[in-house]
């Protein structure tokens, strides 16, 4: 699209000799849905001060032409809870432009806390969203006890960029009902109004909503269902009043819609959403849509009651990934298909390249792969249910299954599958597999798309993002560190959908407002989100012909020396947080500047 002609000049804003920076020449897509247009802007005090034609001293003057400008970006979906207590910068979030992160989804997190309970909440943190306990454990200080403390706790931290925290279901129900908080426990009356009264008094502290999580996948470690998962309508229609009572508040619930119970449990579970949403007042609730491999057209069907819930006034969005949500495969992630096996087993306690190397040795090879493949629940898998189902199914498995290159290719043809590998060269898939994980000294990647990728192709994706109701998210950030590395989907989002794809593109003005603009209002984050005078200045200088994300690589830089996957970008020429610069060249700066968003604006489900 062709940019339009330079704005007439806005003058600079507030007293003093000149403005703090001032971008020139830049390629402004302003984050509300507006054409690009070539103009300058000018940044003064931690705010856009003018955007238009400038001219005028500056502390910092950085010329822009060729270069795209865009608002800093939104994530509505993260996992940061306890990361956000020791790490200042939030990679690889930051490294992908984000400039505010909403945490606290999913029903988990770790506020508020009573004394003792420290252990039950990284147990959950730790099964639901694959996270080590012995990091989080090591590595969040504690000493909070309320929410409104939590929050403090972390306003102590200088950090990259800011943060938006939900007060999560599983954290609150422990809290008031102690050892009672078992899933399928009803909450009594009093349980109720005590957890309401604690959501209210943390929304006034400074929480941005209320989160649940009603998925069968959602397991602690121990294997046990979380407090949550079955709360009644009368517990959730009493949190989602307490929402409803503040003048701010996101209701963010994931569910997979009892799919362990069979179709006919689907519409009696969507009710219970709907109760939510017409209980909470007005405020915007949003749900995960995602094509699950084990209910192909599930997704349809939310999308449809979705659709009418809206018809009838309530406030109903749908988070949305921009790309297959998959785990990657290999001998140093979380999961693969070879933990059970007995050779596999008498292999882990060795240094990857060691364990490579004893598996290029024939007979140990042979024996590997003749083993019976076993049940992998227990073993450390994130997703046990289907983990299994997967070794079952390994012929039919292996066409969603693709080696990892040095630039990720996320709708990749199935000509370059294992499954169509192990077809041509007439070998079994799981031999396939294990010689995809033994490249590069052992730590070769597979990367299995699990979700949103059964026509083997984005044409689902293109079609939920496209939906009125939906909004980019699902980036996990934070979590599921040693499967998952999706918090660089704002990179996927603009390089796939806005330049690379061969069809089916959309028009960067609408992909960037996704990113900015929408969340913003969704959130009721009224004071970023877009380029115009008076908003901070939250920004992204982006060399959009050379962005792209880099191959996730494993590193230990967790508490307690745990790993987690990482992925980097190219394209990033600067972002700015506040006014300051935080990454310059795809380099942290160094400066923090981030702080705890405690004040929001009215949600608005029409974002």
């Amino acid at each position: 699209m062709a940019p339009t002609p330079p704005a007439p000049p806005t003058p600079p804003e507030g007293p003093g000799p000149g403005w703090d920076l001032l971008i020139r020449g830049a390629t402004v897509i302003d984050g509300s849905g507006a054409p690009a247009r070539v103009a300058d802007v000018a940044v003064s005090a931690g705010r856009i001060a003018a955007v238009g034609a400038l001219s005028g001293p500056a502390r910092e003057v950085i010329d822009a032409a060729g270069l795209h400008l865009l608002p800093g970006f939104i994530d509505l979906h993260t996992h940061y809870d306890g990361q956000a207590t020791w790490d200042p910068e939030l990679a690889p979030s930051a490294w992908h432009g984000v400039t505010t992160a909403v945490m606290g989804n999913c029903g988990v997190g770790f506020a508020p806390v009573r004394p003792g309970d420290e252990a039950r909440l990284i147990s959950l943190m730790e099964g639901v969203e694959d996270i080590p306990g012995a990091a989080l454990a090591e590595g969040i200080p504690w000493g909070w006890e309320s929410f409104g403390e939590y929050l403090d706790a972390l306003d102590r931290l200088p950090r990259a960029f800011d943060i938006c925290a939900q007060v999560p279901h599983d954290a609150l129900r422990v809290y008031v009902m102690g050892e009672r908080a078992r899933a399928g426990e009803p909450a009594t009356e009093e349980d109720r109004t005590q957890m309401a009264a604690l959501l209210s008094e943390a929304l006034a502290q400074g929480a941005l909503g209320f989160s649940t999580g009603r998925s069968g996948n959602h397991k602690s470690a121990d294997g046990a269902d979380t407090p949550a998962a079955e709360a009644d309508a009368l517990e959730l229609e009493a949190l989602a009043r307490a929402v409803g009572g503040s003048p701010h508040g996101l209701l963010q619930i994931v569910s997979d819609f009892d799919l362990d119970r069979g179709p006919a449990a689907f519409d009696p579970e969507f009710e219970l959403v709907e109760r939510v949403a017409a209980a909470g007042g007005g405020h915007p609730v949003s749900l995960s849509l995602i094509q699950r491999v084990n209910a192909p057209e599930q997704w349809r069907r939310v999308l449809a009651r979705a659709e009418a819930a809206a018809a009838r006034g309530l406030p109903l969005r749908l988070q949305v990934s921009p790309r297959p949500i998959g785990v990657l495969l290999g001998f140093e992630a979380t999961f693969h298909p070879f933990l059970g096996h007995p050779t596999w087993q008498a292999l882990a306690h060795l240094p990857v390249a060691e364990q490579a190397a004893a598996l290029r040795q024939p007979e140990l090879r042979a024996r590997l792969l003749s083993e019976a493949p076993r049940k992998v629940s227990g073993t450390g898998s994130p997703l046990p249910p289907l983990a299994d189902a997967l070794l079952a199914r390994i012929d039919e498995a292996s066409l969603l299954m693709f080696p990892v290159g040095d630039t990720p290719d996320y709708e990749p043809p199935v000509t370059d599958s294992l499954g169509a590998r192990a077809l041509q060269e007439g070998r079994r898939p799981l031999e396939v597999l294990l010689d995809a994980m033994l490249a590069d000294e052992g730590r070769g990647l597979v990367y299995f798309a699990l979700f949103n990728y059964l026509g083997l192709n984005l044409d689902v994706v293109r079609e939920m993002m496209a939906h009125p109701l939906s909004l980019a998210g699902l980036s996990d950030g934070g979590a599921h560190v040693g499967t998952v590395c999706d918090a660089s989907f704002p990179t996927t989002l603009l390089a796939w959908w806005g330049r690379d794809r061969p069809e089916g593109r959309f028009a960067l003005p609408w992909l960037v407002r996704r990113l900015s603009g929408q969340p913003a209002a969704f959130a009721g984050l009224t004071d970023r989100g877009q380029i115009a005078p008076g908003l901070r200045a939250d920004l992204n200088l982006v060399d959009l012909g050379a962005l792209a994300v880099e191959r996730p690589h494993l590193v230990h830089d967790l508490p307690a020396g745990g790993r987690r996957f990482v992925q980097g970008a190219r394209g990033y020429v600067g972002t700015w947080v506040a006014g300051q610069r935080v990454m310059a060249d795809g380099r942290s700066t160094g400066a923090r500047p981030g702080r705890v968003v405690r004040r929001f604006g009215p949600p608005s489900a029409q974002a």
